[in-house]
């Protein structure tokens, strides 16, 4: 058995009326050209469509996520009761935000199924004009899936939670070796996770409370919480352990460890070790942005087309073409930077100690829903001041040992950073609790990737011996501003500028 699915991504029905009427022309008084469940209605049937779409009405309600939830669970629920037990299914969907995919597998397990297994099969071409510099779908994740036993047991939540990080690991180890990255790997990693949940007739904690499979992601109890909460956690963190270290899998806000003697075959093999202590929040939240934004099996990898998930790299100012996917109005120009839709960003961000809203305006910009993060280039400004790389670059050849922290930020003022809003201050709601003198000075100095693109904005203007002195005095300060550089220069495209950049800052690092 197998469904194609699209949840709210393509009006298939209105697009099917563009051939229905010539069908019509061709076939003059078929009687399998009308509408049976409308007679009234001329073109393709509607009605009875499953698809979340709150312009359309069922029954007098709107078709929204509980429509679109209650009638895939009543599909699933007859494809199992006329599926041998021994049968297998084959679910295809592709969708750009985790509320569709919490849909679908919502749908699923209350139908009656395991599911077994996700692979990511690319079906779409990347030159088709609906792909053009847009974040429109690359891949289709087939769910394999089996029927579940009628008398399936409970599963305890401890135990699910406990076996959790090990699957994901292995999965992401083996799809990794067979060339699946980024956001597809993300998906196909649903799978896996998915049967240690759904193999039970439902799950529970020691208080006898249903853990759902979706629910608030920033909810800090599994039955508020919902499963999936803490899949996209766990995928987050090996995510990091391979690009950063493990040091930064430990600053987070979640609960669940990672398994020990998971193997970190870091892309950025070149001091990625955990030396030091945990890179800041902003290095942490770049890092899964480029990682997240890695294409499988090299294709789309020069930085020109998006990936399955709404990742959108844009490396040139072009028009923009595609006023759905990016939010934008038509004609509008597209900026500098990787983007990533808010939703899938937030599911990775918050359980691993990154607050997006504190590094609003200084390495991100969120519009209608889209996370941009800034380009190195947009950051001139805000790092070295009106003066531009120039004068920073005098100022550092004349001191080169002087502190780096009271060389950028000029426009802040005793060299002081862009303001980040701190949690529990001002008018926020307090929603953590004190925060440190350390995490204080953290978000109001340079940080360790404020100082990396620095010295990228160096080497683009050329400025050798300012270059030179600033890496010698990262040099002798730790080893992170190393770590990170090789870490971004594995996750950047291949022929994107900051690469490039990136490489030749590297080749200058005092030996």
């Amino acid at each position: 058995m197998m469904q194609f699915l699209n949840y709210d991504a393509i009006p298939y029905s209105d697009l099917s009326d563009f051939f229905f009427v010539w069908l019509k022309r061709a076939l003059l008084a078929h009687p399998l050209l009308h509408d049976p469940f409308d007679p009234q209605n001329p073109l393709t049937p509607k009605i009875c469509e499953i698809v979340q779409d709150e312009t359309k009405r069922f029954d007098g309600m709107p078709k929204d996520r509980r429509f679109f939830e209650e009638r895939m669970g009543k599909a699933f629920s007859d494809g199992r009761r006329v599926l041998k037990d021994d049968g297998v299914g084959c679910v295809v969907f592709a969708h750009k935000t985790t509320e569709g995919w919490e849909a679908l597998l919502s749908g699923m397990i209350r139908g009656g199924w395991t599911i077994t297994g996700s692979w990511p099969i690319v079906t779409e071409m990347g030159s088709r004009l609906r792909a053009r510099d847009s974040a429109a779908l690359a891949t289709s994740v087939h769910l394999v899936c089996r029927p579940r036993p009628n008398d399936a047991p409970v599963g305890d939540w401890g135990n699910v939670l406990r076996e959790l990080p090990k699957r994901v690991g292995d999965w992401m180890e083996r799809l990794q070796s067979e060339g699946i990255r980024g956001a597809d790997l993300v998906f196909a990693c649903i799978g896996p996770a998915l049967e240690i949940f759904s193999r039970y007739s439902k799950v529970v904690d020691a208080e006898e409370r249903e853990i759902p499979l979706g629910g608030d992601p920033e909810a800090s109890e599994p039955h508020r919480r919902g499963f999936l909460a803490y899949v996209w956690e766990v995928v987050g963190r090996i995510a990091l352990e391979q690009v950063l270290g493990t040091s930064e899998t430990k600053a987070r806000n979640g609960a669940v460890g990672l398994p020990s003697g998971l193997p970190a075959k870091g892309l950025a093999q070149a001091g990625a070790s955990a030396q030091g202590g945990a890179l800041e929040e902003d290095a942490r939240l770049t890092a899964l942005f480029l990682w997240t934004l890695q294409s499988t099996n090299g294709n789309q990898g020069n930085g020109k087309n998006g990936s399955s998930t709404g990742v959108s790299p844009v490396e040139e100012e072009e028009e923009n073409e595609d006023e759905e996917d990016t939010g934008k109005d038509a004609g509008a120009t597209k900026k500098k930077g990787y983007s990533l839709i808010f939703d899938v960003a937030r599911r990775f961000a918050q359980p691993l100690g990154i607050h997006l809203p504190e590094w609003e305006g200084r390495i991100i910009e969120t519009q209608k829903g889209i996370v941009r993060l800034l380009s190195v280039k947009e950051r001139a400004k805000q790092l070295f001041g009106e003066d531009s790389a120039q004068a920073f670059a005098e100022r550092l050849e004349r001191s080169p040992v002087g502190p780096m922290q009271l060389m950028l930020f000029p426009e802040g003022g005793k060299g002081a950073a862009p303001e980040i809003k701190v949690r529990g201050q001002g008018r926020k709601k307090k929603t953590g609790g004190p925060v440190s003198d350390v995490e204080l000075r953290t978000r109001k100095e340079a940080t360790t990737l404020d100082r990396v693109h620095a010295a990228m904005l160096l080497q683009a203007s050329g400025r050798a011996n300012a270059l030179r002195a600033l890496l010698k005095a990262e040099q002798d300060r730790s080893p992170d501003f190393l770590r990170l550089a090789n870490a971004l220069s594995a996750l950047y495209p291949k022929e994107s500028e900051e690469k490039r950049l990136l490489d030749a800052m590297l080749l200058s690092m005092p030996r």
